[in-house]
């Protein structure tokens, strides 16, 4: 296929977002420079992903409140991280506690991983490996990469309804790395990454002599609230007696 062909592929979705957005005054020459830049997030290298996460995660770590070096969170994920290791497939991992009452715990492609106090509360150490295993596992899995590059063609074509003057929605152009991380924090993966992800987990978790069964019992948590880190499919109770199943063949 032809360089001109894919831009207008990708070009295509970026029209019908500004139909929805009611724009009515792009130039012909922004809408070929919104289709490029479309191409480009289609083909964004493995670098590019990282460093768009980079960026991403940095925003979202000005914008939290960050729990200091000496704080009994940070010293209680630094034991539980000394355990999972800081390297995933190549990738280095970083991990922070974000002083929050929120649920939750994410991942992004640079290997960036922060866990909500909120979490640290409600769950065990292994627990929170669990937790940890399948966040690590939606980066090896390149599910954080497809992520990332989602949230960044729908921040194009965002700024292509920018272009027709609507201030609300230039607004959000402007703070691109932000609704970038927050696209990402907040993706709805399929039911088959989900379970491969937990799968990895227990994999993971098995293969570095932690003991899986916290991964059972976290779902067994996350199911008793709305916990946005809990995705609705499968559901918790599935997902749980999964790695029991998985548990129950190891001892065989």
């Amino acid at each position: 296929m032809k360089k001109h062909q894919k831009t207008l592929l990708v070009a295509l979705p970026l029209v019908a977002a500004m139909s929805l957005a009611g724009c009515k005054n792009i130039s012909t020459s922004d809408l070929a420079s919104l289709g490029m830049k479309g191409l480009e997030a289609a083909t964004l290298s493995d670098n590019d992903v990282k460093a768009l996460s980079q960026q991403s995660c940095a925003e979202m770590d000005a914008q939290s409140k960050i729990a200091p070096a000496k704080s009994a969170y940070t010293k209680r994920l630094n034991k539980i991280a000394k355990a999972l290791g800081n390297n995933i497939n190549g990738t280095p991992v970083n991990y922070k506690v974000y002083i929050t009452k929120d649920v939750n715990a994410w991942a992004m492609a640079n290997g960036c991983v922060r866990v909500y106090s909120g979490l640290m509360d409600m769950m065990t150490d292994n627990e929170i490996q669990g937790v940890l295993g399948h966040e690590l596992g939606h980066v090896a899995l390149g599910h954080s990469k497809k992520a990332i590059q989602l949230a960044y063609t729908t921040e194009l074509a965002r700024d292509a309804a920018a272009a027709s003057g609507n201030a609300s929605v230039a607004s959000l152009s402007k703070s691109t790395l932000g609704a970038l991380a927050e696209s990402v924090i907040n993706a709805q993966f399929s039911q088959s990454q989900e379970q491969d992800a937990d799968n990895f987990s227990f994999n993971y978790l098995v293969k570095r002599k932690i003991n899986p069964a916290g991964l059972a019992s976290a779902f067994d948590k996350l199911g008793g609230g709305d916990a946005s880190i809990l995705s609705s499919h499968p559901s918790s109770a599935q997902r749980a007696e999964n790695i029991r199943n998985k548990i129950a063949e190891l001892k065989k």
